[in-house]
């Protein structure tokens, strides 16, 4: 049995038609819902810009959000290694007495 469902997702008041997977589903047309109200919220804010700047800003401002996340993934994966490391060298320390 195929899983792909066949969607329509409006961003920017146009609409995409997507297969995706049903497990896919939700998180596609969350992440249109958060696109459409960043967009909103510029057009309310700078009236004399077309719906491409709307769109870019909006790009722009979740990918800066993105990076500032993943740094943070990282910093945790490094001190969590960190940890682990020291550890293991406690425990080599703590047979050899």
């Amino acid at each position: 049995m195929d899983d792909k469902l066949s969607i329509r997702v409006n961003v920017a008041d146009r609409y995409y038609p997507l297969k995706v997977s049903r497990d896919e589903e939700e998180g596609i047309r969350k992440a249109a819902r958060m696109i459409n109200e960043k967009v909103l919220q510029y057009k309310q804010k700078y009236v004399d810009k077309d719906i491409q700047d709307f769109l870019a800003m909006a790009a722009l401002q979740y990918v800066i959000q993105l990076i500032d996340l993943d740094g943070k993934v990282e910093e945790k994966d490094v001190s969590q290694s960190i940890r682990q490391i020291s550890e293991k060298i406690d425990a080599v320390l703590e047979t050899e007495e």
